[in-house]
């Protein structure tokens, strides 16, 4: 599978720290190119630099950002891209009761809406062309639920769904889909909740890590156009 990636193009969201940015090295690394999207101008463009990849910074949660990247990365390409990864995340934790309406809102709008936005914009010309892959970054808990995962469950089971309806929309268009669900992995969405001090949380040294998603990420990316792998779990040994 070497040269799988080679001439290939990937778009990355959330490719500016975490997994996102792990994903963004090892296309790049595997000869791909690799356009880089995030909302932080500076942080995305440091980044880049260090992945080998192309920056494109990008608000993915709300139609606007997503029309424009589309335009621009369709006009750079030519086309759609090969791959698309939508690996941006918001994540954070409350009981539902506590749990704010904003910040409840802004969840399912970076991790469901968004991932929508990308499918609506990108699927058609992969469809027209017959050809394609859409990676999405779920969770262990869009599968198992969690006490103060209310508001990211409800985005990561939507997405979950959302993904299972686009599986079967795409039989037979020689366009595939990938949802990737990580056990807690260990990426700066856990720096303000400190799980160390928290005994209700993993701590972070059994995590998984950036790279082991983007491993499996990449090895989606890498099979042939006959061979679909629609859900992986991925979770810490031991």
């Amino acid at each position: 599978m070497a040269d799988e990636m080679k001439g290939r193009t990937v778009l990355v969201t959330g490719a500016s720290r975490g997994i996102g940015l792990a994903v963004a090295r090892q296309m790049a690394a595997a000869g791909a190119w690799v356009g880089m999207v995030a909302r932080g101008a500076a942080e995305l463009s440091r980044a880049a630099s260090d992945a080998g990849g192309h920056a494109i910074p990008a608000d993915v949660s709300t139609p606007e950002g997503v029309h424009a990247l589309a335009g621009y990365v369709t006009e750079l390409l030519g086309d759609a891209p090969d791959v698309l990864v939508a690996s941006a995340g918001a994540f954070s934790l409350a009981p539902l009761a506590e749990t704010e309406p904003a910040d409840f809102d802004r969840q399912l709008a970076v991790n469901l809406r968004g991932p929508f936005l990308l499918v609506r914009a990108f699927l058609p010309a992969m469809l027209a062309r017959r050809d394609g892959l859409v990676i999405h970054l779920g969770s262990v808990a869009g599968r198992s639920a969690f006490p103060r995962n209310g508001a990211y469950s409800a985005s990561k089971f939507g997405l979950r769904g959302m993904h299972e309806v686009l599986l079967e929309e795409l039989r037979g268009t020689g366009v595939r889909a990938t949802l990737v669900e990580p056990a807690a992995t260990d990426t700066p969405l856990w720096d303000p909740l400190d799980p160390d001090s928290d005994p209700g949380l993993p701590p972070r040294a059994a995590m998984l890590r950036p790279d082991d998603v983007a491993r499996v990420v990449l090895f989606a990316a890498q099979q042939p156009r006959h061979v679909s792998i629609p859900v992986v779990a991925v979770q810490a040994a031991g």
